[in-house]
């Protein structure tokens, strides 16, 4: 049995994933900013769940949520960053104040949560955090630019805290899905309040997608709980997980591009250190 501290729990990736956890016997805190979208699962699991309220851009419940699981369970084995929502705009189209508050929540909020857990993790010389990310934070599109900034900044970061906590016995890894059945679209999916015409072709069409996607995603979040849940078992994680089909290729797609950047323009780039 391990103890989980998953945050974003109310609805979709984080939901199925806390149902799951539960299912297997771990002891899991779950988070939500509303805790009463909870009730149903603490009362199905009342010795191995513990809801607590936590909107990650707040340090006071951020420091009292980490406090509660360890008074409750001992200590954290399993940390996962996954609350955060979407904006859609172009990049002209930004708007400061939202810009501000998805990285309050999407970036600052995880990293908030993973200072304030590894002074337990550290303690103990184990531990695991998974950040959820997206594919768009390794191959973005018109008008997710934004959002998928907050994705990359994430998973630059995770990349330095797995080489730093590494050798203290705590594993890291991402985990980039792609679409998913979730209420992501519906319910955690912002938009720029004055959109531009010159972009209805690029990031307009992206918000026309987006009204007809949700609820048609090819994601299953159930069995993306599981991917999750088999991951935090492997002693030797993945820097990063792709999850669907659909991210599957994309990732494919941007690597290989990447690669043949890299080869058809060597011979620009290697010619620039000193003789």
């Amino acid at each position: 049995m391990t103890t989980w501290l998953i945050t974003g729990c109310s609805t979709g990736l984080g939901r199925a994933l806390a149902q799951r956890v539960l299912e297997a016997g771990h002891n899991a805190v779950i988070t939500a900013r509303e805790t009463e979208s909870l009730t149903e699962l603490a009362e199905q699991y009342p010795d191995t769940a513990l809801t607590l309220p936590l909107d990650v851009t707040n340090a006071g419940q951020i420091a009292s949520a980490v406090e509660g699981a360890t008074e409750q369970f001992g200590g954290i084995d399993v940390l996962v960053n996954n609350a955060g929502y979407g904006y859609r705009a172009a990049v002209e189209e930004g708007e400061d104040d939202a810009l501000q508050q998805l990285f309050a929540t999407n970036y600052f909020g995880a990293v908030h949560i993973i200072q304030e857990v590894l002074p337990h993790m550290r303690e103990q010389g184990s531990g695991m955090i998974i950040n959820i990310s997206s594919i768009g934070g390794q191959r973005s599109s018109p008008g997710s630019g934004f959002y998928t900034a907050t994705k990359a900044a994430l998973e630059s970061t995770t990349e330095a805290l797995q080489q730093e906590v590494g050798p203290l016995g705590i594993r890291v890894a991402i985990v980039q899905p792609g679409p998913f059945r979730t209420d992501f679209a519906g319910r955690s999916l912002h938009q720029s309040a004055e959109p531009i015409a010159a972009y209805a072709e690029t990031a307009g069409r992206r918000r026309k997608e987006t009204d007809t996607m949700d609820g048609n995603q090819a994601g299953d979040p159930v069995k993306a709980a599981q991917a999750i849940l088999t991951l935090a078992e492997q002693d030797n994680p993945p820097m990063r997980l792709v999850l669907g089909k659909q991210a599957l290729e994309l990732a494919e797609v941007d690597l290989n591009q990447q690669l043949d950047d890299l080869m058809d323009w060597e011979h620009l780039g290697i010619n620039t250190d000193y003789a």
